[in-house]
């Protein structure tokens, strides 16, 4: 009778476990990508043959229903997501919290994780308790993409004070992104309202000199670097007509100068903002990017209550990048052989 029950325990067991993997993938039917929660501010990072995506959660409060009283976005946690082909995805579930940073209390704003030497870096977005009472960039390291992710300096990267509060006074220092020049040299940008970049030290962990500011046409928020042949590309939000689009500029050196190419994209459907989040795989440039046209428990999209949505990006022989249309079909869109 013991065997019996212990048999039947491990049934269970086996059977619990099988369920959870099943309901831990899902396929890509087009866009929005996730369609059972909102999520927004999409960072993808390839690693060893895997695409991952780390996005805002999305939450819905009591109450969230008007763009206006200063509360807008309720967003606790960062998820994670990963692909190997963009058809079949598995679902990681958070993977940090503001509140994994001992100073941080919440906002888990725009971010980027990236890989250097095994380790994994993400920089991110949120807001700051005492002494700092603003939005901040913070650094969390893990030697897994899915994390647990720690803290490796017990502060934040960068606060309010380090940076010069112009348009957006106490929170324009959000969105950080991260690239490292053919120099060997780890630069990030960030920023709302004003685009800030700075050289990191070699541990990443550490600015290495002056702040500078990157002039930009319409720059709002949400930059992005990325590299592709001998161009440097800064892609973020810019504002359009009363809600943002997308633009970017490109340089031959992170130095600058750098040149700017108009919008990339239009605005997003039903939706304020839009973030750009940009990554070559298995041979394909993708543009990933958030809109707000899901609706999840009855609760249709808002300012914020966004999803997170793929396109595939094209390039001109100069390097310019093509105008990306934003469709429902996604990155299957007209591609037959995909």
């Amino acid at each position: 009778m013991r065997n019996i029950v212990v048999l039947f325990s491990l049934l269970v067991l086996i059977t619990a476990c099988a369920q959870k993997e099943e309901k831990a993938t899902f396929q890509y039917t087009g866009n929005p990508l996730i369609k059972d929660k909102f999520t927004a501010d999409p960072a993808p990072l390839v690693h060893d043959g895997t695409l991952y995506l780390y996005v805002g959660h999305d939450e819905y409060y009591e109450g969230q229903d008007t763009a206006s009283g200063g509360r807008e976005f309720n967003i606790t946690e960062w998820l994670c997501y990963s692909t190997k082909d963009m058809k079949t995805w598995t679902d990681h579930g958070p993977v940090l919290k503001p509140t994994d940073l001992e100073w941080g209390v919440g906002e888990a704003w725009a971010s980027q994780v990236i890989e250097h030497d095994g380790k994994f870096y993400y920089y991110t977005s949120l807001q700051a308790g005492e002494p700092y009472n603003s939005k901040v960039i913070g650094v969390a390291v893990s030697d897994s993409p899915t994390g647990p992710f720690i803290d490796p300096i017990g502060k934040p990267l960068i606060t309010d004070e380090m940076t010069s509060n112009e348009p957006r006074g106490w929170w324009n220092d959000i969105d950080p992104t991260f690239i490292i020049d053919d120099n060997g040299q780890a630069w990030l940008s960030w920023g709302n309202g004003t685009c800030f970049l700075a050289k990191l030290k070699p541990n990443l962990v550490e600015l290495d000199g002056e702040i500078e500011i990157v002039d930009l046409p319409k720059f709002v928020e949400g930059p992005w670097l990325h590299k592709r042949n001998d161009l440097y590309y800064l892609t973020y939000a810019s504002m359009g007509e009363g809600r943002e689009t997308i633009s970017y500029a490109t340089s031959t050196s992170m130095e600058g100068p750098w040149t700017p190419h108009g919008e990339l994209t239009g605005m997003a459907e039903n939706s304020f903002t839009i973030h750009p989040g940009i990554a070559e795989f298995n041979g394909k440039w993708y543009f990933f990017y958030h809109n707000a046209s899901l609706t999840v428990d009855g609760r249709p999209g808002a300012i914020g209550r966004r999803a997170v949505c793929i396109e595939e990006l094209q390039y001109n022989s100069d390097g310019t990048m093509q105008f990306v249309e934003q469709t429902s079909e996604g990155i299957f869109h007209n591609h037959s052989t995909h």
